[in-house]
């Protein structure tokens, strides 16, 4: 399905990482989690194919919510199969699960019977939510699951998928489903917007999750979109808002809106982790077709424009981080003092890495770089664009090379 290359192939390696784990004799619960339209389906069922009669795939993806009474009785099919004389032992997916109500506790029990009887029956679970998913696990599952994070798709999978070039991936994003209707760009549009956007703040967030202003919600994302990778306050976003609530609401709802991958508030980064969570936060968005689908720009339009394109380049290398991050590849800030600024800080372990994002060929002057630099002398500097690395070398290099010697 993907490259071989080290970038490239990361959901390909996730699809191997989740085989060999099925195929060994200890029992953990698989948990494959990530936004929409990332592949968890294609990825799982592609797994499960060499497993025939033994695999058994359902979806809770339905309007009507599946209850705990269908999942125990997708279970007991998959357990009818794994006691099958000859069988090795079976597997059961089921998708959607956050959208069952109390599944966690459900899987808990069935889990542990299997494990007491002695079924040989492997389990993976998937899920659109990650925020969702979590609790459950955290609640009930402790000690007895492994997770497997799918992101938005990299350059080099939508170049080896599809075909696409630096520019292409800049406007189009990292959507596979969306990547056949770029030759119409009403039809991606509208797929982006109906299809994802839509599909996920109605099914991923307001059906699972209690919001109180579902329209100040949508709102919000709006706004995040229109000012990804910039520094907003929340009272500067209660401005702009038509149904303001208050910064806590908004805050909340930010994070609901991480959760589904859509757009994420960055933190500034500090010495002090009380600081950063009381932080301005800078709006990013995880996957740049959600800021041009709802820009009313064309291609060529973005390209042209010069601070649109700028502000593309920036969100696109800042998606790029945060779903490394959000596949725990690292942590993800940004940094202010004054009108200095270092558009991402990126941390793992002790290591930082200070990177700024040029989207033209002249390299001006980095007085933020310099500042940060003087004060954590341990960082890394790394300039993206102009005559620092390439934005396609960057994509095409795990976020980890950075951190090296």
């Amino acid at each position: 399905m993907l490259s071989n290359s080290e970038s490239g192939g990361f959901a390909r390696r996730q699809a191997g990482v989740l085989d060999a784990r099925l195929r060994e004799p200890r029992r953990f619960i698989q948990v494959v989690g990530g936004p929409r339209q990332v592949g968890k389906t294609t990825l799982v069922l592609q797994v499960l194919g060499p497993w025939g009669q033994r695999a058994r795939y359902a979806s809770a993806d339905e309007p009507a919510l599946r209850d705990r009474a269908w999942l125990t009785a997708q279970w007991e099919g998959a357990r009818a199969a794994a006691r099958q004389p000859g069988h090795p032992g079976a597997v059961l997916a089921i998708d959607e699960i956050q959208k069952i109500s109390g599944w966690s506790e459900t899987v808990k029990a069935l889990w542990d019977e299997d494990t007491r009887t002695g079924v040989p029956l492997q389990v993976v679970l998937l899920g659109s939510s990650p925020l969702l998913v979590q609790r459950g696990l955290g609640d009930s599952l402790a000690g007895r699951f492994e997770a497997i994070a799918l992101g938005h798709w990299r350059l080099a999978e939508m170049r080896e998928a599809f075909g696409f070039s630096l520019d292409e991936f800049l406007y189009f994003g990292g959507y596979p489903g969306a990547a056949p209707l770029i030759g119409d760009l009403d039809r991606w549009t509208r797929y982006v917007r109906d299809a994802l956007v839509e599909t996920t703040i109605a099914r991923d967030v307001l059906l699972l999750t209690r919001v109180d202003k579902p329209g100040l919600l949508r709102q919000l994302f709006d706004l995040a979109c229109r000012y990804s990778g910039q520094v907003l306050s929340f009272t500067k976003m209660l401005g702009q808002l038509q149904d303001a609530g208050n910064s806590t609401t908004l805050a909340h709802y930010l994070d609901l809106l991480g959760a589904a991958g859509m757009v994420v508030g960055l933190q500034k980064y500090s010495g002090s982790a009380v600081r950063r969570r009381g932080s301005i936060p800078k709006l990013q968005v995880l996957n740049t077709a959600l800021l041009t689908a709802l820009s009313g720009l064309t291609p060529d339009e973005a390209r042209e424009q010069r601070e649109f394109r700028g502000r593309l380049v920036e969100s696109a290398v800042g998606a790029h981080l945060a779903n490394a991050a959000a596949a725990n590849e690292c942590e993800l800030f940004y940094w202010r003092e004054g009108q200095r600024e270092v558009d991402f800080v990126v941390t793992r372990g002790p290591g930082v890495v200070a990177i700024e994002v040029k989207s033209g060929r002249r390299r001006d002057a980095l007085p933020g770089l310099d500042a940060f630099l003087r004060r954590v002398e341990h960082a890394r500097p790394l300039l993206v664009g102009a005559d620092g690395v390439s934005l396609e070398e960057f994509f095409d290099t795990p976020v980890s090379h950075w951190f090296r010697s």
